[in-house]
């Protein structure tokens, strides 16, 4: 099985992913976009949205995901105190490594942190229906106004292929911004 060594933007971090990811895509929700500009003012941070305003990433398999290097730098961001999911960023530099939501057997992992040549391409772009406007959106792949029964059918064989099983995702902390 392949797999892939990725990380944080000054190495201390990194994931190691197997395999191909279950799906890519751009998201354009309000929550994704709020998230992604909230945790760009953190001290070194870049900002992880397209020049579009969509957050990419690949969905992969927990039993796909292995921290290799900097658990201790792993904290958790959440939108409000009672948010159903949580941004994971390596706080060595301020880089969002990846969404979970809350009960998910699956991680967003950004596309960011892949290198240049290595990055998967998106499939799709979800939530477009939270926009005012979408003229601006390129045409290159689907713009869907919402998550589709395709897209929750990927997601649903991974569970079932992974026995069912959620795996939990350690942080060694949170963060507030």
């Amino acid at each position: 099985m392949n797999h892939m060594k990725i990380g944080c933007a000054c190495g201390r971090t990194s994931l190691e992913v197997h395999g191909a990811p279950i799906l890519v895509s751009e998201c354009l929700c309000d929550s994704c976009r709020n998230a992604a500009d909230r945790l760009a003012i953190l001290p070194h941070a870049k900002n992880i949205l397209t020049s579009y305003g969509a957050t990419p990433s690949a969905e992969y398999r927990k039993d796909r995901v292995r921290v290799l290097s900097g658990a201790e730098h792993l904290r958790e961001f959440r939108l409000s105190e009672g948010a159903g999911s949580r941004r994971v960023v390596a706080t060595c530099c301020n880089t969002p490594m990846f969404l979970e939501m809350k009960g998910a057997h699956w991680l967003s992992i950004y596309l960011h942190l892949w290198p240049d040549e290595a990055r998967p391409s998106a499939e799709m772009r979800t939530m477009t229906g939270d926009l005012a406007d979408i003229s601006h959106l390129p045409d290159n792949i689907p713009n869907l106004k919402s998550h589709t029964v395709s897209f929750y059918a990927k997601l649903f064989w991974a569970w079932v292929a992974m026995g069912f099983r959620n795996p939990k995702i350690e942080v060694a902390g949170k963060i507030e911004t």
